[in-house]
């Protein structure tokens, strides 16, 4: 037999141990790139803008260049007896406030003022929102549209929550205050870790660890809430388990809004997934430390919480 004479190829060498550590840092780095696209929420649509959702309600500009779109209806403001500001839920806007009949607003001499929060419908978000900037938006709404010295106020759900920060920061300007089935915060100071710890199992699992996420990982709310390998806010997927009988019997005349497209229109994060960060977030106070504000019989706190309901539980609020 002939005899091969031709050399064996050349075997590369090994890869240098700094090789392997470039190789290994390059797809580090590719990796955290990729996750970091991924947890980024998209640009907000603002309002107004190119290629943005057009204005069409009223709107008055805040001092810091943001607008806030609002509603009004009942009697003229000059000659209103009462002049109410109501402040919307979590997943709504100006077109929810609470409905008042022309005859029953002309009878009491009613002036009531909706709007949409930051982030919600036509309202610009605000990139510095904290629980205390709402506050103060709705003391600067009601100078420029001249409300007057003070006001009333009417929050339902995470506007409810609303009210303690009102409580807290504006109460000079406030006559009186209503509080409808508001969200509470499961990490305020100085909350019965007993109150606390049964307020939380009453949500569901999905909605424990999305709340989780939006107070210890607030940076990784709109992941969470988006991606699907694990459930997200079932208040967000209006998860038809979170309604009690009588809610679920509600739905069909409440549930379908023909404004429901506007709600989320500038992006779910800057008004569902803001909300969550803020309304769950790390709080400097808490309300169980609020003194009365209206001393001396000048005003009132009123609070109304459903015992079924099932998206708010009651046990928050009754510890408030």
């Amino acid at each position: 037999m002939a005899q091969s004479t031709g050399k064996r190829p050349p075997v590369p060498a090994p890869a240098s141990r700094g090789m392997a550590r470039k190789l290994a840092l390059a797809l580090f780095v590719f990796l955290a790139a990729l996750l970091y696209q991924q947890i980024q929420p998209p640009a907000p649509k603002i309002c107004g803008s190119p290629g943005g959702p057009p204005v069409t309600g009223t709107r008055t500009k805040l001092k810091d260049g943001r607008h806030l779109a609002y509603l009004e209806s009942g009697v003229p403001k000059e000659k209103a007896k009462y002049k109410i500001i109501y402040v919307h839920g979590f997943d709504s806007c100006r077109y929810d406030a609470l409905p008042i009949s022309p005859e029953l607003a002309q009878e009491l001499g009613i002036y009531l003022l909706s709007f949409d929060r930051p982030g919600y419908a036509e309202s610009d978000p605000n990139p510095a929102r904290t629980e205390k900037s709402i506050a103060l938006d709705i003391e600067e709404l009601a100078d420029n549209l001249q409300l007057g010295p003070k006001f009333h106020l009417i929050g339902f759900s995470m506007g409810g929550e609303v009210m303690w920060s009102c409580l807290k920061h504006i109460p000079h300007r406030l006559y009186g205050v209503a509080v409808l089935g508001p969200v509470g915060n499961y990490w305020w100071p100085g909350l019965p870790s007993n109150v606390s710890r049964e307020a939380w199992y009453q949500q569901l699992p999905r909605d424990q660890w999305a709340v989780w996420v939006s107070h210890h990982l607030p940076w990784l709310t709109y992941w969470w809430n988006t991606q699907s390998f694990f459930p997200g806010s079932s208040v967000i997927a209006y998860n038809p388990a979170l309604l009690s009988e009588e809610d679920a019997m509600l739905m069909d005349k409440f549930g379908m809004r023909p404004y429901m497209a506007q709600i989320r229109q500038q992006g779910e994060h800057e008004c569902l997934h803001k909300d969550m960060m803020v309304g769950f977030g790390k709080w400097d106070w808490s309300p169980m430390e609020l003194q009365d504000p209206f001393a001396g019989g000048k005003g009132k706190v009123h609070l109304w919480h459903g015992t079924e309901d099932l998206i708010v539980p009651v046990t928050l609020s009754r510890a408030a």
